[in-house]
């Protein structure tokens, strides 16, 4: 009769001599590649960070850019981001308005173009009700429960 004491042992290979090197090396090539590929290396485009001639026509550019999301950094305005599409807005938002156009014009052709959620004043409509409506629920909710737990102290 055999036992399994018998055989022959496999030598379990060592954890150290396994995959975890592989994935080590690529994780840090990925690391050290990840910022060389971030930015596309082409000059910014001229109106990005130059001011217009005009000042009344850069006080509304800067206006309207201090209303407009940038669609890489979501937190910030595009006035404030360094994002390059945010440098390309900023040059579009200047030649818009060094053309011609109004800002309400150049705002609705960015919304026409990236969506309402660029501005950061979306319009009244259906789709946005809940998102105009939900501070003043959350209001209503919190004094609700607020006057109940002071009824239940007083009684």
């Amino acid at each position: 009769m055999t036992t399994l004491s018998s055989f022959p042992r496999k030598r379990e290979p060592r954890f150290l001599f396994g995959w975890v090197p592989a994935c080590a090396g690529m994780t840090i090539c990925l690391l050290l590649a990840a910022p060389l590929l971030a930015d596309s290396g082409l000059p910014p485009a001229r109106w990005a960070n130059e001011q217009l001639p005009d000042p009344r026509q850069e006080a509304q550019a800067t206006a309207l850019m201090e209303e407009l999301r940038c669609l890489v950094c979501q937190g910030q305005s595009i006035a404030d981001s360094d994002a390059e599409l945010a440098g390309d807005m900023r040059a579009l938002v200047r030649q818009r308005i060094a053309a011609g156009e109004s800002p309400e014009q150049v705002r609705a052709w960015l919304i026409q173009r990236y969506g309402n959620w660029v501005s950061y004043r979306p319009p009244v409509e259906p789709v946005t009700w809940p998102l105009w409506a939900a501070p003043v629920l959350l209001l209503v909710t919190g004094a609700w429960l607020l006057r109940k737990r002071l009824a239940r102290r007083r009684g």
